[in-house]
């Protein structure tokens, strides 16, 4: 009978290939995962150098609408992200900006997004820009969110004298006749369990004096 010997030995030899393969794939993802928490930890410092960078734009967005705006941050390991809800009687609107990367974290990616609700009229809802993380352009990076601010605003304000959006907001003083948006009235006045929406306060003053009819 022959000796196991040797069958025993590539027996051997084919688990001890097995380890070292083990080992390698191991020592691999360690160092994959190595470089990964590295790369995270510089895009967290690109974020809070893009934070100071973008912080005075958006607080000066927020200063423009004042009372009109709730700004709620949102923060995780891998994004940044600022949600702007402006308070209109035409329309639901948000606007999102955020930060965040790919799935290996190679790359920083800016994103842009307004969603009025309604949708009544065309406005570019999104934009994006991704630069590499070892390569951030920030001087692109602040062109970029002030051209979205701008067209932001550009958007809100045509929003805002759009027929479609304002057919239901539409008002008539009873003195002067003229008819325009709700948002646009100079004066109002609340009588009997009405609303009375006036072009100026000089109207509205001769409505009153007109009496309880307004004639």
């Amino acid at each position: 009978m022959e000796s196991t010997q040797e069958l025993a030995t590539r027996i051997d030899a084919a688990f001890a290939s097995l380890e070292e393969r083990r080992k390698q794939f191991q020592e691999l993802e360690t160092r994959k995962y190595d470089e990964w928490k590295q790369r995270l930890e510089k895009l967290g410092a690109e974020f809070d150098t893009l934070r100071d960078v973008f912080r005075p734009r958006l607080d000066l967005l927020i200063e423009k609408f004042g009372d009109k705006v709730t700004a709620t941050p949102k923060l995780s390991q891998s994004a940044r992200e600022i949600l702007l809800e402006f308070h209109s009687e035409v329309a639901r609107i948000r606007l999102r900006f955020q930060g965040t990367t790919d799935h290996e974290v190679r790359k920083l990616i800016l994103n842009y997004d307004l969603e009025i609700i309604p949708i009544l009229m065309q406005f570019d809802s999104h934009s994006s820009l991704e630069m590499p993380l070892d390569a951030i352009d920030y001087e692109a990076a602040v062109r970029w969110v002030d051209e979205r601010i701008i067209s932001f605003v550009q958007t809100y304000t045509a929003l805002h004298e759009n027929q479609y959006y304002l057919r239901d907001q539409m008002v008539t003083d009873p003195v002067s006749g003229s008819t325009f948006p709700k948002l646009a009235a100079g004066a109002t006045l609340e009588r009997d369990g009405r609303s009375y929406y006036f072009v100026s306060e000089a109207t509205r003053h001769e409505f009153e004096a007109k009496g309880a009819d307004g004639k």
